[in-house]
């Protein structure tokens, strides 16, 4: 694979990336049937359309078991390193994110393996660092999950480990108080100098403290009213200030049709009269358990939670979307992840439709 410059250096004033491919509902909890499936030669087709199409990144979940319900959401996921080296052979410019749980992935084992993607990409790799939450699925790990800030304490620990391995030319021991390593060597160095690109997904202050400290890229996500910009926009300043800058990328969830009144109804349709509620319950109450987050309003809108898991809605025709696209942009957001109920088939009109209108703003070359 010949070395590209990963996407998100680029130019473009608001970057565009997908989320949750690799999983069957993508970030919904619908029963509607023509919701995602994830079947694989559909993952494979969508990769391709949105590197033709332009987008900067595909942004997988790393998901071990379901949320219950009629559907049991999520079950169906595939593992994120393996789907970015498999992405990364079949598409030519978009960069794939492989999103890794820090308490149950070594560092040793994750510098491998995305050192692995990087060169099989050309360069175009990125890792996506979360702490975890739901004690259900490290269950299957036999790990009991620490106390959430204490999670982010090991997260900068293996951080430091994996970085460590990507720019060490000799072996090295590592005592610590997560990690004990003797004799550590990574061959070969990532392609991306020091290291392939780095996100954190999070919404918390130690989780947003985490990511000021080792990440390029913060995904966040917003308040019912945009309440998360205040906290977002003042670690960018801080971060740019010291010279270092951090994008950060909110995570919505799309419905773009010809009429708004189109859209709202199959926003109604699917997020309410269809929604997997026993589904959208269990992923509720576990993440109030288990996360911090600045305003707890973005919980009490089940419409907008089983729509796209709280994330920042997309809904109407062309225009209106281009103009809440503007209004995020304006108000300091870098890029967006966009989640639709079946991708395959929404986002050829996404594409044909929004993207010039994104052109024509001003917020894409």
């Amino acid at each position: 694979m010949p070395l590209t410059a990963n996407a998100l250096h680029n130019a473009n004033k608001l970057k565009l990336g997908l989320f949750s491919l690799n999983a069957d509902g993508g970030i919904a909890i619908t029963k509607v049937p023509e919701r995602w499936r994830a079947d694989w030669a559909d993952i494979a087709e969508v990769a391709q359309l949105v590197d033709r199409a332009g987008f900067e990144f595909i942004l997988p979940i790393a998901r071990w078991k379901g949320f219950g319900g009629e559907l049991d959401v999520r079950t169906l996921c595939f593992e994120t390193f393996t789907f970015a080296a498999a992405l990364s052979a079949m598409t030519e410019q978009i960069t794939i994110f492989s999103t890794v749980h820090v308490p149950v992935v070594h560092p040793v084992f994750a510098a491998k393996a995305l050192v692995t993607v990087d060169h099989v990409s050309g360069g175009r790799a990125g890792l996506n660092i979360v702490a975890g939450w739901n004690q259900g699925e490290f269950d299957m790990f036999g790990h009991a999950l620490a106390e959430h800030d204490r999670r982010y304490e090991q997260g900068l620990e293996w951080f430091e480990v994996m970085n460590r391995i990507f720019t060490s030319k000799e072996r090295f021991d590592h005592a610590g108080e997560f990690y004990q390593l003797t004799g550590v060597i990574g061959k070969p160095q990532p392609v991306q100098r020091p290291r392939p690109l780095t996100m954190s997904a999070a919404s918390s202050p130690a989780g947003r403290a985490f990511a000021m400290k080792t990440s390029d890229l913060l995904v966040t996500v917003l308040g019912v009213a945009g309440e998360g910009l205040a906290p977002v926009r003042a670690l960018a300043a801080q971060r740019n200030a010291e010279g270092r800058p951090l994008q950060i990328i909110t995570t919505t969830h799309v419905v773009c049709r010809e009429t708004d009144r189109e859209a709202e109804d199959y926003y109604q349709h699917y997020a309410v009269a269809n929604a997997d509620t026993e589904a959208v319950d269990y992923h509720m109450n576990m993440s109030r358990r288990n996360r911090q987050l600045d305003t707890n309003e973005i919980f009490n809108e089940r419409k907008r939670y089983a729509g796209g898991l709280s994330s920042h809605p997309l809904i109407g025709r062309p225009e209106k979307i281009v103009d809440e696209l503007l209004w995020l942009n304006a108000a300091g957001i870098d890029g967006v992840t966009l989640s639709f109920v079946n991708f395959k088939d929404e986002l050829p009109f996404f594409i044909d439709r929004v993207l010039p209108l994104l052109r024509q703003a001003g917020l894409r070359q």
